[in-house]
């Protein structure tokens, strides 16, 4: 095993390489990366994710030969250099910054200006000429270690600077001179002092073992670790840390700092995108406390410096062959590069990037397949302003459009507001003056966020581009004054509602319109590179495909599940049809009726309506495959619960007769009770009814040209007798009717595995089914023995302490619920080895899962329309990543 745990990088060579992300971290591994393709990055040393976990496992200290290994890096560094920590004349100033495998970012520590003191800076302002770029830097030093290694409060810095301003009657940070700036550093000591109950420590070393702690410390803090949960980022073992030679972007009006991306990260157009200001440090640009300039700027007021940036930017991204997002310094006009990394995109974005750089011949069709995430993609599909108000609506406000979508919800001034609403069910809009990564959980939990400063690359728009929210940042006319602001001549209070249009930087008082976009071309051209890789899956050697079906229970949804690319349904909820007020009436008359021909003559009121509604979708889905479920629920769910009186007069009943009717039905546990293939057997007229409603309905649209093929699917099977009993009385039924009409249809009857007995007992069931749809929701549910209407009470906390990895309703459970679904596979295909499996809860459109369903040799998946390009997509790399 290699004992190195310290990578040097400087002099056009380095240790490290792209490859060794998992070690160095992302931004360790890319420095070694950039060193090696002779990009001009300051030197330093990348301390490896190993020390992170010796770190925390050995209670904040490191063994001896770590030590002194990271020891003999910091006497490489100054040899490199030609400078020294804490030398009088010449000093050796470094920054430390984290760096996860997975970028993270703004969620972990970074100290800039390390090595300064009460010495060392009246030599930096000697050796530089400028003083006042000295005393700044040690101003801004004190307070970011103050903050970040000692945990005193970034506001108390603050309150200072503010208090200066004031008093001298400044606008800007920059007006400060070389007295101001002397003065606050003075206050700044004052603030670590009183806070911290030491001095501010003048040792350079010193400060150097304090800042890599406090970086390796801040792989658990709070906002990170909700970052990780959030993101669904597991199996790191900590965080790299990187020291590196400082480069001041705030020597004077030659120096500055930027952010730039290689294209542009909201929409994917092919420009070079990106933010700068001259003599400022990194953090000024992300906090977004003043407003930075766009690189156009830079090409006009220094073409030199633009192409240098520009030469870089093409090499980076023709070498990692995908959209990078830089981070730069320029030094008295030489030009640094400090990162790159992948660049964080939103979901349009992300499609356009991996569609252009198929056609530029950087990569191929199933590298762009897998460039893109399944959340990505489902971000296309959020909503925007309906283009018919947009002539009617006149926006309050126009900030910059940093994230794209349109969200509406009650205003909230913090982020702990805005999760306690979000938890009670509320739609909710953050506003801030500008977020920081402390925020991350708000933002989260809002619809959207909105910010009064701060630009495009600002922690805001960043966080909420990875999140898929929409974001309108730098709004200069938001005013906030506690949980109230002042937007022009209109005022807000906390709970009013607006609406922000994150495509356009609009902002709207009162609630808009929001429609669903449909698919762009280009995201077309990637879907179908996605059903071509389905398509084409493999099973032993023989091509078998793999299928995306939607759940839908109406012709509205078939449509819209069929122009989302859907190959069929595979799962049609009839007891949702049954919640129509023309139905209801009658269906509550055939639940509480006295004789079996009461219920029937209900029923065959009943059933003329359920044929129309099965010829809608049927006729929506002409050509493809339509799975009915038959009625699931228990009666008692189409029954008031508690107001007997305009029931009883509609149906002409006593009231005390409905009420003991109706209370008869109820059970104290419906989902162990009577539902499901259990009301078929006790209620056989019921399934009688659905099954001629969707055999006439069939027959019918198939007179009309339209191609049908019906898949009749009973629920709640335990045992293969239920199964047997249904399908025989069914199958008499279908014949019945195709001899009384004179045609047929092709059909096939199947059952939902939704009960572990029947997933033990799948090769019984199997000889009277023509296919299986596991119900995962309900299989879960009975497997762990969780109601999903009340796993909110304690799954937070299952999670949070790692009893469960993943909410199981979200997540399919592979160790349990999973084993259930691959011996019912396995049991089944030993009957019929051609039997057609698929999945149909909500299961059906989480990524993860989807990969799963694969692996476990099931043909296809089922989901909500909305998600069923996230399915097509995880589909294909579920392909393309587990062929052998």
């Amino acid at each position: 095993m290699d004992k190195k745990n310290v990578y040097f990088f400087g002099s056009g060579k380095a240790e490290g390489s792209t490859s060794m992300k998992n070690l160095l971290g992302g931004k360790g591994a890319n420095l070694a990366e950039m060193t090696n393709l002779n990009i001009p990055v300051p030197p330093g040393f990348t301390i490896s994710t190993k020390v992170c976990k010796i770190y925390s496992e050995k209670n904040h200290s490191y063994p001896e030969d770590v030590k002194k290994e990271i020891e003999s890096n910091i006497v490489k560094l100054e040899k490199e250099t030609n400078k020294k920590f804490g030398d009088p004349k010449d000093p050796l100033l470094v920054s430390v910054r984290s760096g996860a495998a997975i970028s993270m970012p703004g969620m972990m520590d970074t100290v800039l200006n390390l090595g300064l003191n009460s010495t060392s800076v009246v030599a930096l302002g000697q050796i530089s000429g400028n003083p006042r770029f000295a005393w700044d830097s040690y101003r801004r030093f004190i307070q970011m270690f103050g903050d970040v290694v000692m945990g005193v409060s970034h506001s108390l810095f603050e309150d200072k600077l503010t208090s200066i301003k004031n008093f001298h009657n400044y606008d800007l940070d920059t007006e400060l001179n070389v007295d101001d700036l002397k003065e606050l550093v003075n206050l700044y000591k004052e603030v670590y002092k009183d806070n911290t109950g030491e001095s501010f420590p003048e040792d350079p070393l010193v400060q150097l073992w304090a800042a890599i702690g406090a970086v390796f410390g801040s792989w658990n803090n709070e906002r990170a670790v909700k970052y990780r949960t959030i993101n669904k980022i597991d199996g790191l073992i900590g965080t790299a840390v990187n020291v590196q030679s400082m480069v001041f972007g705030n020597f004077g009006d030659d120096s500055g700092t930027g952010v730039c991306f290689s294209r542009d990260p909201a929409t994917g157009d092919n420009y070079f995108y990106g933010e700068y200001l001259m003599n400022a440090q990194g953090e000024d640009v992300v906090a977004g406390i003043r407003t930075p300039q766009k690189l156009s700027t830079l090409e006009s007021e220094n073409p030199q410096l633009y192409k240098e940036l520009l030469d870089v930017k093409q090499t980076l991204e023709n070498h990692y062959k995908d959209m990078q997002d830089m981070e730069f310094t320029i030094e008295r006009g030489k030009l640094f590069l400090l990162q790159t990394r992948n660049g964080k995109r939103t979901g349009q974005a992300a499609v356009k990037v991996a569609v252009d750089l198929v056609s530029e011949g950087l990569i191929d069709k199933e590298t762009a397949i897998m460039r893109v995430t399944p959340d990505q993609l489902d971000q296309l599909l959020h909503p925007m302003i309906d283009p018919t108000t947009l002539n009617s609506l006149k926006a309050v406000a126009t900030g910059l459009n940093a994230s794209p979508g349109a969200a509406c919800g009650e205003i909230v001034f913090t982020p702990e507001d805005a999760e306690a609403k979000a938890l009670e069910g509320r739609n909710v809009l953050l506003v801030r003056r500008e977020t920081s990564p402390e925020d991350i959980g708000g933002m989260n939990a809002a619809e959207g966020i909105l910010t009064a400063t701060g630009g495009m690359t600002s922690h805001a728009a960043v966080v909420a581009r990875g999140m898929g929210k929409p974001c309108v940042a730098g709004c200069k006319a938001v005013e906030i004054s506690g949980k109230a602001m002042k937007i022009g001549n209109n005022y807000f209070k906390e709970g009013d509602t607006i609406t922000i249009d994150g495509s356009s930087g609009n902002v709207y008082s009162g609630k808009c319109i929001l429609v669903y976009p449909k698919l762009t071309d280009q995201l077309e051209i990637f879907l179908k590179w996605s059903d071509e890789v389905r398509e084409s899956a493999t099973r032993d050697g023989v091509k078998k495909g793999f299928d995306v079906r939607a759940n839908a229970d109406l012709p509205e949804d078939a449509k819209r599940a069929r122009e989302f690319g859907a190959v069929g349904i595979g799962l049609c909820r009839t007891e949702h049809m049954f919640f129509d007020e023309a139905k209801l009436e009658h269906f509550r008359r055939m639940i509480v009726a006295d004789s079996l021909s009461e219920r029937v003559e209900a029923l065959e009121t009943i059933k003329d309506l359920q044929i129309s509604d099965f010829k809608g979708i049927f006729k929506v889905m002409d050509g493809l495959p339509v799975t009915i479920r038959l009625l699931d629920p228990p009666l008692h769910e189409f029954v008031p619960g508690d107001e007997f009186d305009s029931l009883a007069k509609m149906l002409h009943k006593d009231v005390s007769e409905l009420k003991l009717r109706i209370e008869s039905l109820k059970e104290q546990n419906p989902m162990l009770g009577h539902r499901g293939c259990r009301l078929g057997i006790t209620y056989p007229e019921i399934y009688d009814m659905q099954i001629e409603a969707i055999i006439r309905g069939a027959i019918f649209c198939q007179r009309e040209g339209i191609k049908v093929f019906p898949e009749i699917m009973i629920p709640l099977v335990g045992t293969v007798n239920e199964l047997k009993i249904l399908r025989e009385r069914s199958e008499i039924i279908i014949t019945r009717l195709f001899d009384e009409l004179k045609d047929s249809v092709p059909y096939k009857i199947g059952t939902m595995i939704e009960i572990p007995r029947a997933a033990l007992t799948a090769d019984k069931i199997a000889e009277y089914a023509d296919f299986f749809s596991f119900g995962t929701n309900d299989l879960t549910q009975m497997t762990f023995g969780y109601s999903r209407d009340d796993v909110g009470s304690f799954v937070p906390e299952y999670l949070s302490k790692k009893i469960l990895q993943n909410d199981p309703f979200q997540v399919l459970d592979e160790e349990g619920v999973g084993q259930l679904v691959i011996t019912a596979v396995n049991k089944g295909r030993s009957v019929k080895s051609d039997l057609k499996m698929s999945i149909c809860g909500e299961h059906g459109g989480e990524a993860k899962s989807i990969d799963f369903v694969y692996r476990s040799g099931l043909n296809l998946v089922s989901c909500s329309p909305f998600r069923v390009p996230l399915a097509r997509l995880a589909g294909a790399q579920s392909v393309i990543r587990n062929r052998t």
